[in-house]
């Protein structure tokens, strides 16, 4: 079975396998984060898939992401909360992650990694405790939906409402991106380019949308989202302080859902949080239940699975530091940073 590299003219053929033929295939197997990996990381992309008959049968989205702080590793997908190799059969799926295993070794990673949302590979070392994601069935009724919101939280969305807030769906990456940065600086976090946002919205076109929670024009809240066969995939949010008082998170999440709901949306899609943390607690509040992700690995030069997130104790002075940087700074510096992590 030939194994090809994807070509920008083979992107509808893999965008109409990973939306129409494959119900295991997610949003981060789509062509386009090709793109994103090439135009804004500079990584060198790795996108195979499979052919039987003519047709394609498995898919595999990697990117190299080499980094002298955290090591190289051959990923899929970097910066995606889902990947892996998504096929129609076990063969296709052996094939292709063989192959990713040997090239993995002919680049001399110290690791390779797929993103699976269930264990795929149990005999493959696996990091199943430290991420989680939430999803969950949206009514097809809209008072339904508030009501399926655990009392308090729901209580959280109608302050909300009272408090005169109202959402706006923008065009324009920048009022997004100033949410984002300063959010994101308050947590310690080194924030995307605001090319990274600029290319989403430019390759991903009608399925990427940008909410703006604000309060008598205002800016509370901001959250850019992704529409991918009936769900619906808020994945990037931040606000300013004034969003918690003025309950501009519970007020936003709750917006899009409505409005999901009324384009005929059935899936609600959280995305990712690390066990323990505050995202942690307040999708759960909203009854979402956690399910945990399956990060499969194969070291090659690496001696054990890596541990490169935020709550690890050797990162807490960087964070530390990174959070009385001013604004402005951790603008230009955290791009060159963030890259590395994938």
């Amino acid at each position: 079975m030939p194994i090809k590299t994807l070509q920008p003219s083979s992107y509808d053929a893999w965008n109409d396998f990973v939306e129409r033929q494959c119900l295991e295939a997610t949003f981060c197997h789509m062509a386009q984060w090709q793109t994103v990996m090439e135009k804004v990381f500079k990584h060198r992309s790795y996108f195979l898939y499979l052919e039987q008959d003519g047709a394609i049968a498995a898919v595999l989205p990697m990117a190299l992401v080499q980094s002298r702080l955290f090591g190289n590793a051959l990923v899929s997908t970097p910066f995606c909360v889902y990947g892996g190799c998504a096929a129609v059969d076990e063969q296709s799926r052996q094939t292709l992650q063989d192959h990713a295993r040997d090239l993995a070794g002919t680049l001399a990673v110290d690791y390779l990694e797929l993103r699976y949302q269930n264990r795929t590979n149990a005999d493959w070392p696996c990091k199943d405790s430290l991420y989680v994601t939430f999803r969950k069935a949206i009514d097809e009724d809209v008072e339904q939906n508030m009501k399926n919101i655990p009392r308090k939280q729901r209580a959280m969305v109608r302050k909300g409402i009272q408090a005169g807030l109202r959402c706006e769906q923008d065009q324009d990456v920048n009022r997004f991106f100033d949410v984002y940065a300063s959010s994101v600086h308050g947590m310690g976090t080194p924030v995307f380019s605001k090319k990274y946002f600029q290319v989403l919205q430019e390759v991903f076109g009608r399925q990427c949308e940008m909410s703006i929670a604000h309060k008598d024009g205002d800016v509370n809240a901001a959250v850019m989202s992704f529409y991918f066969r009936d769900q619906v995939l808020p994945y990037y949010g931040g606000g300013y302080a004034v969003a918690r008082k003025n309950k501009a998170f519970d007020f936003m999440y709750w917006d899009l859902m409505r409005r999901s709901c009324e384009k005929g949306i059935t899936w609600y899609d959280y995305g990712r949080s690390k066990v323990g943390t505050g995202s942690y607690s307040f999708k759960k509040n909203w009854g979402f239940e956690p399910q945990p992700l399956h990060y499969e690995f194969q070291l090659i030069k690496s001696k054990s699975i890596p541990d490169i997130n935020p709550l690890n104790p050797k990162y807490q002075m960087f964070i530390a530091a990174w959070k009385r940087l001013p604004l402005a700074v951790t603008k230009v510096l955290g791009p060159h940073i963030v890259r590395n992590l994938g």
